[in-house]
C-alpha cells in the first residue's frame, strides 16, 4: 500500500520516501499521522518495537533525515550510562546546524541538570518553535540504568515544557519494558518481521546495473528458497546475496549458458551455497576473506578452517554431545536404529532419495531434535556407560551458551526442548578425528551415508 497523503508534506517527497523505506509504508503513515505538523505538540513518547532487522533503526533515520525534521540519534549501547547518555543527547542537539561536529563535552550529572541544559541547547539552536525528536536505539538498555532514567524520559516534554518527542527502539515488548514504579505510557508501535515476498521485493531492488531485473530477482529467488528457512535476518542475506552474486554469474560471464538458463545456474551455484550455509549461524570471515578463499580453492573445494571454534577446548562429554547433536540435526530420526544399534536385525533397503532429486541436504540446513534422541544417540557412541547426570545437561546449557547449540521452540513445552546442531561438518570431522579416538569411525561411516542422502 502507498504512503497515505500527509498536509504537511509535498507529494514529491512522500513518493521518495516510499521508495526508500520499501514495504514499511503502513507504519510510516501511521509515524506520520502522529508526527503531524512541524509546530504541532506531537506525541510525548513512542515506543517502536519489533525484531533484528525488522527496519525499526532505517526507517526511523529514513523518515527524519528525508523530512529534515530536527532530531538527535544516539544509541544506548554505545552510551551505556546514564552521564554518556544524556551528555551524548546534548552534544548532538546543540551542534544540529553545523556541518562539523564538534568535540564538546557538556557536564551533566543529574537529570535536572539535563533539563536545563536541554532547554538552553533549543533556544540556542532556535528549536522552541518546532518538534525535537530524541530517538534511543536499543532502548532496553535503559532498563539497567537508575530507575528515574526511562519514566523521565517518557515524561520529557512535560519535565521540559518544550515540543519534544522521545522514540524508544527495541526488540523487546513493552510488557517486559515497563518499570515496576509504573510510568507514563508510551504510544506503541510494532514493526512485523519481512515476509518471503517482503524480502524478495527488498533484495531485488540492489541489483547490479550490468545485469537485468529479472535475471537478479530470480537469482535472489533461488537464495531465499536456500537461507530462508534458516535465516530471515535482512542484513545477513544481503551479506549472503552480495558475496555469492559472482559465482551465480559465472556460466553466464564465461559464455557458457544465459541468463534464462536457471538449471545451468543453478548446478553451477549449488556446491556453493552448501559451504555457505556453515557460515550462517556463526559467520566469523569476512567478505573479502571469503573472496580470497573462493579463488584458492576452486569450485567444488572445501573450506577448511573456516570457524575458530575447530580449535576450541571443550569438556570430555561436551565432544561426544556436539557429535550427537550434528547427527541428530542431518540424518533422518529412520537410520538411528539403522547406525546406532549393534543389534537391530535385518532392515529392508531403501533409497533415502529419489534418483532425481540430487540436493544436498545441508542445503536445506539442520533439523530439530528432541532431548532424548541426543542423549539416546550419546550413549551409543560413547563406549563407556554414561548416567544421566547434572553434568550432562549442564555441558548442553555450556554448549548451547557457546551457539554451538541452538534451543528451538519455547521454553514452556509439554515435550521437552528441542535443539538444532549450528557447527559444520569439518568442525565435527576434527573432533571426532583427533579428540575422540574411535568414535571417529562410527562418525564418519555414519556421515558417509549423510553425504550420500
Amino acid at each position: 500500500m502507498p504512503i497515505l497523503e500527509h498536509p504537511a508534506y509535498p507529494p514529491a517527497t512522500l513518493l521518495c520516501l516510499e521508495s526508500l523505506v520499501p514495504c514499511r509504508e503502513s507504519q510510516v503513515s501511521m509515524l506520520l499521522s502522529i508526527f503531524g505538523e512541524r509546530q504541532q505538540l506531537s506525541f510525548p513518547s513512542i515506543f517502536i518495537y519489533g525484531h533484528t532487522s525488522s527496519g525499526k533503526t532505517y526507517v526511523m533515520k529514513t523518515l527524519l533525515n528525508t523530512l529534515q525534521l530536527p532530531h538527535v540519534f544516539v544509541n544506548c549501547v554505545e552510551c551505556f550510562t546514564s552521564r554518556l547518555l544524556l551528555e551524548e543527547i546534548l552534544i548532538q542537539l546543540q551542534n544540529h546546524s553545523s556541518e562539523t561536529r564538534r568535540a564538546s563535552p557538556v557536564p551533566c550529572d543529574t537529570f535536572n541538570d539535563f533539563v536545563r541544559l536541554f532547554k538552553q541547547a533549543l533556544v540556542s539552536q532556535n528549536l522552541q518553535d518546532q518538534t525535537v525528536y530524541v530517538v534511543l536505539d536499543r532502548a532496553e538498555q535503559l532498563r539497567e540504568m537508575e530507575a528515574n532514567i526511562l519514566p523521565a524520559f517518557l515524561r520529557l516534554q512535560e519535565l521540559t515544557d518544550r515540543n519534544v518527542t522521545v522514540i524508544l527502539l527495541s526488540e523487546i515488548v513493552w510488557e517486559m519494558f515497563r518499570p515496576n514504579t509504573g510510568c507514563f505510557e508510551p504510544f506503541i508501535l510494532y514493526f512485523p518481521d519481512y515476509s518471503i515476498g517482503h524480502l524478495q521485493k527488498i533484495l531485488s531492488q540492489n541489483h547490479p546495473p550490468e545485469y537485468s531485473a529479472d535475471f537478479y530477482s530470480a537469482y535472489i529467488n533461488i537464495l531465499l528458497g536456500v537461507f530462508y528457512m534458516v535465516c530471515r535476518d535482512l542484513k545477513e542475506l544481503q551479506h549472503l546475496a552480495a558475496l555469492n552474486f559472482s559465482k551465480y554469474c559465472e556460466p553466464v560471464v564465461r559464455k557458457e549458458a544465459k541468463e534464462r538458463d536457471t538449471r545451468k545456474l543453478w548446478k553451477n551455484i549449488e556446491p556453493h551455497l552448501k559451504k555457505a550455509m556453515q557460515t550462517v549461524y556463526l559467520r566469523e570471515i569476512s567478505s573479502s576473506q571469503w573472496e580470497r578463499l573462493q579463488c584458492e580453492e576452486g569450485e567444488l573445494g572445501q573450506i577448511k578452517g573456516l570457524s575458530a571454534h575447530a580449535h576450541v577446548e571443550l569438556p570430555y562429554y561436551s565432544k561426544f554431545l556436539l557429535i550427537a547433536a550434528y547427527l541428530a540435526s542431518y540424518n533422518p530420526v529412520r537410520t538411528d536404529k539403522r547406525f546406532f544399534l549393534k543389534h537391530h536385525g535385518k532392515i529392508k533397503k531403501t533409497n533415502f532419495m529419489k534418483k532425481h532429486e540430487k540436493t544436498s541436504n545441508h542445503l536445506l540446513g539442520p533439523k530439530p531434535f528432541p532431548l532424548d534422541r541426543l542423549l539416546a544417540i550419546l550413549y551409543s557412541i560413547v563406549d563407556n556407560r554414561v548416567a544421566p547426570t547434572a553434568n550432562i545437561f549442564s555441558q548442553i546449557t555450556s554448549l548451547v551458551t557457546l551457539q554451538l547449540l541452538s534451543v528451538v521452540g519455547n521454553n514452556d513445552q509439554l515435550d521437552g526442548p528441542r535443539y538444532k546442531c549450528t557447527v559444520s561438518l569439518d568442525f565435527i570431522r576434527a573432533i571426532a578425528s583427533y579428540e575422540c579416538g574411535s568414535t571417529s569411525v562410527k562418525t564418519e561411516r555414519t556421515q558417509t551415508a549423510n553425504e550420500w542422502r
